[in-house]
């Protein structure tokens, strides 16, 4: 039997960034890419950008494992966990949890109604960690990446688990973000492929984002793009390290503290429950 056969989801969305999350931590849950993708199809499947299992693991609430809508598997995802969090505080009773991922274990708390905070970890800087191909400067990068008046000022370099690259614009109107996007995306300088982030400062408290996600293109909202984002800026000095991200999707206030880490807050919604056929 297929592994997506006579099994229960939920639909759930972070500002509109979109999931389909099963319960596999009493029946494993094993699909293939083109099954993925398949559920992921917004014409003939549920539709969303990434599929979410949440399964058994020792010494914490949940494993959680996610894939993008082109059925490859990824480490991270700031909203999917967001959610997560949020589904394990309801069905526990508890106001904090920790979900262990292949970027490794997440603390989730609840931050107010349907509001959760997600303590992302700390972020990684050096060229290695991204990775990139080659030794490059991650807080201005010495590479053109798209010719384009908008992306003239070197991006920064990012990862919160899965790669980012963050150029700052003047106007994110004018930003080419369906053109330099996908090209980027498989830039030779990013060997696993990046998320393309575009950022404009409104003031040093806002940052006003859009961005590009690997596998699954322009997204409502990405959290892990939003703390890379607010990284990348804050180590330019353009903004203070806490501020409001406002993505298509709606707003995130992402704080990078001073022990390191990074706390992301925002809202889960779920949408509807169904089986995938």
């Amino acid at each position: 039997m297929s592994a997506t056969m006579s099994r229960p989801f939920l639909k759930m969305n972070g500002l509109g960034n979109d999931f389909v999350v099963v319960e596999a931590r009493t029946q494993p849950f094993q699909p293939t890419a083109a099954e993925v993708r398949a559920i992921a199809d917004r014409t003939s499947g549920v539709g969303c950008d990434q599929l979410i299992a949440i399964e058994p693991a020792p010494g914490v609430d949940a494993r959680v494992r996610f894939w993008n809508a082109d059925g490859e598997e990824v480490g991270a995802c700031g909203n999917g966990t967001r959610c997560v969090g949020w589904l394990l505080m309801q069905s526990t009773g508890k106001d904090e949890v920790v979900v262990e991922t292949q970027a490794g274990k997440l603390y989730a708390k609840k931050a107010g109604e349907r509001l959760v905070s997600v303590d992302m970890g700390e972020p990684r800087l050096a060229w290695r960690e991204i990775p990139l191909a080659a030794e490059h400067d991650t807080r201005a990068l010495d590479v053109v990446l798209y010719e384009h008046p908008q992306l003239g000022a070197p991006p920064g370099c990012v990862s919160m688990g899965n790669p980012h690259v963050t150029f700052f614009v003047t106007d994110i109107a004018e930003a080419p973000i369906l053109q330099a996007g996908p090209a980027i995306e498989r830039h030779p300088l990013f060997p696993e492929h990046v998320n393309v982030g575009f950022a404009q400062m409104v003031d040093r408290g806002h940052i006003r984002l859009r961005v590009w996600e690997r596998g699954a293109g322009l997204t409502r909202a990405c959290g892990t793009g939003a703390c890379a984002a607010l990284v990348a800026a804050a180590r330019r000095d353009l903004v203070d390290r806490a501020a409001t991200l406002e993505l298509d999707g709606g707003e995130l206030f992402i704080e990078w503290r001073d022990d390191n880490h990074v706390i992301m807050t925002g809202p889960a919604a779920v949408d509807f429950a169904g089986e995938l056929p």
